[in-house]
């Protein structure tokens, strides 16, 4: 005997109860919290409930129009459209897609010995601006188009001649006079568009994050994310289903 289908109502309460549990879960916060509160605590948690915030709020409500009180008896079917959007929604929170399926993978590195005219000439011929650097012990930093141009106006400011800079310095030492490394960061292969785009937001500084096998610098790359990555995983969670 086939199974019955589920009302519109029985399919919004199954996800609505999903989100509810899995953000109380992953955030621990109390079994008795109510909806709106879990929300607005979770804005500052989760990029994809600070996105959806309005509408997730809207659909705390609507939960209460459609049961009477808490026993769940159903007085009010939501429209198709309301429950295919909570659905996606639920989808996304409690089973985020994985980062890496959505980036580059072969990415592209470079020895932390090389000079400045090796990098600046590979960005050049492989039109990527952010290219991770590894000596024998792993990642000491990720060559960025931006900073090698600033570092190379310093440079030039302080007398430098322009040939020694790109033949006799090495992206080693141009990486080391860095004042901090929060421009880039590592993670491993399970992290989520949620996770990333909540790094980005989070650090308005962040350039690029590296994807390794368990998130450790001695591990060679899997796939990079940049800031014009970010944007398209805001698109990929808008179309998202």
């Amino acid at each position: 005997m086939p199974a019955k289908k589920k009302t519109n109502a029985e399919r919004f309460l199954s996800a609505y109860n999903n989100i509810d549990y899995t953000l109380k879960s992953r955030y621990d916060f109390s079994r008795s919290m109510g909806f709106s509160d879990l929300i607005r605590k979770c804005v500052v948690l989760n990029y994809i409930v600070r996105k959806n915030e309005d509408t997730l709020v809207d659909y705390g409500r609507l939960r209460n129009a459609i049961v009477h009180n808490n026993d769940d008896f159903i007085i009010a079917e939501p429209h198709d459209s309301v429950v295919e959007d909570i659905e996606r929604l639920e989808k996304l929170i409690t089973a985020p897609p994985k980062a890496i399926d959505f980036v580059r993978r072969d990415v592209l590195t470079v020895e932390a010995n090389k000079t400045m005219y090796d990098v600046i000439t590979l960005m050049s011929t492989s039109k990527y601006s952010n290219i991770p650097v590894y000596d024998k012990n792993g990642l000491i930093g990720i060559a960025n188009g931006q900073k090698i141009l600033d570092s190379f106006g310093q440079f030039l400011l302080a007398g430098g001649k322009a040939d020694v800079f790109l033949e006799h310095v090495k992206i080693e030492d141009m990486l080391s006079r860095i004042e901090n490394s929060n421009y880039y960061d590592v993670a491993p292969v399970e992290i989520t568009i949620e996770k990333a785009l909540e790094a980005f937001h989070k650090n308005s500084k962040l350039l690029a994050i590296l994807i390794t096998k368990t998130g450790s610098s001695t591990e060679m790359p899997l796939g990079i994310i940049t800031g014009a990555d970010a944007m398209e995983m805001n698109k990929i969670l808008d179309q998202y289903s």
